[in-house]
């Protein structure tokens, strides 16, 4: 029940906080967005080249005959 109230009690102070402190908030959102997609397009790249190498580098399935 603690945990609830507790809860509950963060909720309101931070939509109090968010309509408080609304321009504050969105200039921390332009700030951070492009650093996101800028951490995720890297990942995405290394992934992309990773599973490059793991297709180009594994030999086929060979099949297996009865």
């Amino acid at each position: 029940m603690k945990i609830l109230i507790g809860g509950i009690v963060a909720l309101i102070l931070g939509f109090i906080g968010l309509v408080a402190w609304w321009s504050e908030f969105f200039r921390i959102l332009q700030g951070v967005i492009p650093i996101i997609l800028v951490l995720g397009g890297a990942l995405a790249v290394y992934l992309g080249i990773e599973d490059i190498k793991t297709t180009s580098a594994s030999p086929p399935p060979e099949e297996k005959k009865g």
